[in-house]
């Protein structure tokens, strides 16, 4: 089996194997990336924009990146004949679910919460449902939060500041579902194998809160979770600071987009689906949550930063 990456700058795919031919394309240019998806078996739309804060100063890249750049690869998907494609959605596109599990019958219709929900949304019930309808052959999955070994998403310099003890406060009521880096790539090599085209699957894994999971981490690591807080000194001063943003940037993990997400919110998914029809499956999330901390606390020690509290785990039997 022969693997194609494609990417928009080479060097960004310097840690993929050699096995993988890297191709240099960009999705909102149709033309860039239909060589590389001529004569495939397979697609994997897994590109995105995901940032949950700057989101109103960049609505214009978010849209054209998550729903043109949507609509670009399905496009092809068509007119190549490409005889399968899995569109890489998220649980994200229900927003706040207020603490209701949904499954693949839900649908939100409200408000969202920040500018990834929003394109996101479009992108899947827009864009890549309707062309599902149309027949172009594209399976629809829909992780929750991902984490593990690699991250890169606005919830890393989280983690990094409670492994230095710099998170000082954490919300209660924020509720979710979490996903380990490899369980979600094989959930979606199961989509494109065993997926039927034009449905769509919830392959998120266990829900936990936020609370939950940095308690776990403390009996992980040794370092104190941070202290729980009311939801509602984050939903507070949303409001304020989405007036403010008219006129200032304000620092990272204070915009109203990221105090809102972490004023109460839940995205809660019900997997039962895609485990029933994909035979999906997530490892324990104590588990998955020990390989990732202990991969953060080496990057960390790589760089030369300075971890003050204990690494010790409070079983004798494993250091991280």
């Amino acid at each position: 089996m022969k693997l194609y990456a494609l990417t928009r700058d080479r060097p960004n795919a310097s840690h993929l194997p050699d096995e993988v031919t890297i191709i240099e394309g960009d999705i909102t240019e149709k033309e860039s990336i239909r060589d590389g998806m001529t004569a495939v078996d397979g697609v994997f739309h897994i590109a995105g924009w995901y940032r949950i804060g700057p989101g109103p100063r960049r609505a214009d890249h978010a849209e054209k990146i998550n729903v043109d750049g949507t609509r670009t690869v399905l496009e092809l998907v068509d007119e190549l004949d490409i005889p399968k494609a899995v569109y890489t959605s998220t649980v994200a596109v229900n927003s706040d679910t207020d603490g209701e599990v949904v499954d693949e019958s839900y649908r939100h219709d409200g408000n969202h919460i920040s500018v990834y929900d929003r394109t996101k949304w479009q992108a899947h019930y827009e864009v890549a449902k309707p062309m599902a309808d149309e027949g172009v052959p594209v399976v629809i999955i829909q992780p929750g939060i991902v984490y593990g070994p690699g991250d890169t998403s606005d919830l890393r310099p989280m983690w990094r500041d409670y492994l230095q003890e710099d998170l000082p406060v954490i919300p209660r009521g924020v509720d979710a579902c979490w996903d380990h880096v490899e369980d979600t790539a094989q959930a979606h090599l199961l989509a494109m194998e065993h997926g039927k085209e034009g449905e769509e699957y919830i392959v998120c894994g266990e829900q936990r809160t936020f609370v939950e999971m940095f308690e776990l981490a403390e009996t992980i690591t040794g370092i104190p979770a941070p202290r729980s807080v009311s939801p509602l000194l984050f939903r507070a001063f949303a409001p304020a600071m989405k007036v403010a943003e008219r006129f200032v940037r304000p620092p990272e993990g204070f915009e109203s987009e990221f105090l809102y997400r972490m004023g109460g919110t839940t995205w809660l998914g019900d997997n039962t689906k895609a485990k029933r029809e994909l035979g999906i499956e997530h490892r324990p999330i104590e588990e998955g949550l020990r390989e990732y901390l202990e991969w953060e606390l080496d990057q960390l020690e790589a760089e030369g930063e300075m971890i003050k509290g204990p690494t010790q785990e409070a079983t004798p039997d494993k250091a991280v």
